[in-house]
């Protein structure tokens, strides 16, 4: 058993607190989400007002799906911004 003391986490931010309290209805689990990336992808970047609100509120709640689906975005408007 080691006597070093272990260093302790960094504290959450508010911001972080918000987004681990939010609510997530209606729910898609990651598998969905990529299930529907393509199509998502798409209806964003042929009409920006579209909306999926299962796919913006896991997308708000998950960083490595927004992440996915945000390089998608890029790809297909040809990585313009």
């Amino acid at each position: 058993m080691s006597t070093t003391s272990q260093p302790r986490p960094p504290e959450l931010q508010p911001v972080h607190v918000d987004a681990l309290l939010q609510d997530t209805a209606p729910w898609l689990s990651c598998e969905e989400c990529f299930e529907r990336m393509d199509t998502y992808a798409e209806a964003v970047v042929t009409d920006p007002d579209s909306r999926d609100e299962a796919m913006a509120t896991h997308l708000r709640g998950c960083a490595a799906c927004d992440e996915e689906a945000q390089s998608l975005v890029q790809l297909l408007k040809g990585g313009r911004a």
